[in-house]
């Protein structure tokens, strides 16, 4: 401080020898110009009130430092004497009373030349009105005064403050530095660690293989590993802990196995088993999404996605496929989506999308194409064998031949009944003739069917017998609203009217014959044949034997009448009382013969 004591006082005497002499000369000059100018106004006062502001503003800076001292030295001993010499002029105007100047007073020749100049002559309004304007300046000079000095205090606090947080921020970067110091250490840490961890994945799990022989092998051991380092022995634990109802563990063992991101399958979905028991659907979602985003292995991925609903998961495994083509496990998760244990009832359709994956799946076992998913052979031999029965019960589902609608034509004297016949149970079925144009629906029946709790389709429909040969066109919806076809049938009235009439003739061969029928002794009737003679060509028979020696002789086929018996045709004949038995055997339009029948005479 006494130190600071001395500078100071040192520059001010500087100050003084180098501009003192000028600057009191300068300020007393300017004290009597203000004295002279009296009349006129209080020139003294502003001229003092002006310097002393001055000089307190010239001041604060140097405080401050806002400007060298060595420069601002002159320019407020300037300002101090001024204020001092004008403040003196006005304080003896004051005391004197005196209008014109203390010098006026004093010396004649001045108040003579302020008459002169016409200085005092001024009117007594122009002097008020000047009064008056400098009362309000010298009200502004002093708000301004306030404000300066409310401003310099304000300066004087923010750079305080500024100080006080330049201080606060040097040690917040000291802090960051070392944080940021010591969190390169720990990188440099964890990436020394996960280096030598990666070296000890690729030599100790190089391969599914390597780590599913080694689950094997601790799996004969049984118990659970103190300190697991390797992926096999993660598994091993999860699978030790989950079996002996220890969850907690047996999940941390299996968060332990994926930290390897292992592209296998079977660890994923045991995992995924045990979340959805301890969290839900939606806890089970979150944590393998969480898995999922950090892990390469698709194997994650797809048993995350596993773990959404319904139409939304299998939107995401179809997305999956499209993208992993090759993933072979894939395959036989949507075979599961389309199964009878996940649907409860299954439509064709569901049938053929299972057996189609499974086939797929299945394909891969090739060469061992499957082994590279499973650390645990045993998940991939049940996976195997579930995939092999179910093929086998599914049967020949993807026979494009099998499994579609049939029509039976059926022909009356009014017409055609039309009777379709369904693989699978249906909603609605509709039809149409010819390639083209709408379809009509069959309609209802007054019943439910019990396959599917609705109203059961008609499952027939009606034709002209004018109706000539054309494709007809079925289609129905399944059990799950789901539309199946068109299928294209071919009518053929004529071939149909001959199937119809040999399929009675066949199921209803005992009624071709009829010995003595209605007491008329003597006489053989073929009544049965001749109605359905539309599907026969020719009929062969012979008595008490089989040598077939004879032929019935039958009219013409009337399509459009077709079971009408004309009426100059006998449908018997008459035998001897020795004729016992009777032989028949027709042979149909198609070329085909019936098994030669035997009747006997009662």
């Amino acid at each position: 401080m006494s130190e600071i004591a001395t500078g100071t006082t040192s520059l001010l005497r500087a100050s003084l020898s180098r501009t003192g002499k000028w600057a009191a000369s300068f300020a007393f000059v300017s004290g009597a110009v203000g004295d002279v100018l009296n009349p006129l106004g209080p020139f003294a006062a502003y001229i003092a009130l002006g310097a002393a502001v001055a000089a307190l503003i010239i001041a604060i800076a140097m405080v401050l430092r806002l400007v060298l001292a060595a420069k601002a030295m002159p320019a407020l001993i300037f300002a101090t004497s001024a204020a001092a010499i004008a403040g003196g002029v006005y304080g003896i105007q004051q005391q004197t009373n005196s209008q014109n100047g203390v010098i006026a007073g004093l010396v004649p020749a001045v108040a003579e030349l302020q008459q002169s100049l016409g200085i005092v002559s001024q009117k007594v309004a122009k002097i008020e009105k000047t009064v008056t304007e400098t009362q309000k300046t010298v009200e502004a000079v002093k708000k301004s005064t306030d404000t300066v000095a409310k401003t310099t205090e304000e300066i004087a606090l923010t750079q305080t403050r500024q100080t006080q947080q330049g201080t606060e921020t040097q040690k917040t970067v000291d802090a960051v530095k070392q944080t940021t110091d010591s969190l390169a250490a720990g990188q440099e840490q964890q990436q020394a660690q996960a280096e030598k961890l990666q070296a000890t994945t690729e030599q100790i799990a190089a391969s599914i293989d390597t780590i599913a022989k080694g689950f094997a092998q601790l799996s004969a051991q049984g118990g659970a590993i103190a300190d697991p380092k390797r992926p096999d022995e993660f598994y091993h634990n999860a699978r030790v802990y989950e079996l002996a109802g220890d969850m907690l563990n047996a999940r941390r063992s299996y968060l332990g196995f994926a930290g390897f991101d292992v592209d296998a399958i079977d660890p994923y979905t045991r995992f995924a088993t045990l979340l959805r028991v301890q969290d839900g659907k939606a806890g089970a979602r979150e944590v393998l999404g969480s898995l999922a985003e950090k892990a390469k292995a698709p194997s994650i991925k797809l048993v995350h996605l596993l773990q959404f609903d319904d139409v939304q998961r299998l939107d995401k495994l179809n997305a999956f496929i499209a993208a992993n083509p090759d993933y072979a496990t894939a395959y036989f998760l949507l075979a599961q989506e389309f199964s009878e244990d996940r649907l409860g009832s299954q439509t064709l359709a569901d049938k053929r999308s299972e057996a189609t994956a499974l086939t797929k799946f299945v394909s891969y076992e090739k060469d061992g194409g499957l082994l590279k998913y499973f650390v645990d052979q045993s998940q991939l031999a049940d996976w195997l064998d579930r995939s092999r029965a179910r093929l086998t019960a599914l049967g020949d589902v993807l026979d494009p031949s099998r499994f579609v609608p049939t029509l039976t034509p059926t022909r009356s004297n009014a017409g055609w009944s039309m009777t379709i016949s369904l693989p699978e149970p249906a909603t609605a079925i509709s039809w149409r003739l010819g390639a083209n144009g709408p379809f009509t629906e069959t309609g209802m029946l007054a019943m439910n069917d019990q396959r599917t709790g609705k109203p059961m389709p008609n499952p027939s429909f009606e034709l002209p017998d004018s109706t000539a040969a054309t494709n007809i066109g079925i289609k129905y919806l399944d059990i799950r609203g789901r539309e199946t076809g068109p299928f294209d049938i071919r009518f053929d009235p004529d071939s149909a009217l001959q199937q119809g009439n040999k399929q009675i003739l066949d199921q209803f061969w005992t009624s071709w014959i009829a010995f003595d029928a209605g007491g008329n002794r003597g006489l053989v009737y073929f009544t049965q044949m001749l109605s359905f003679r539309c599907a026969i060509r020719q009929v062969h028979y012979s008595l008490n034997g089989t040598a077939l020696d004879k032929e019935i002789k039958m009219p013409p086929c009337d399509a459009k009448d077709p079971y009408a018996i004309p009426s100059d045709y006998q449908p018997y004949f008459k035998v001897k009382d020795d004729v016992k038995s009777m032989a028949v055997q027709v042979t149909y339009t198609d070329g085909t013969k019936s098994p030669v029948r035997e009747y006997k005479r009662q």
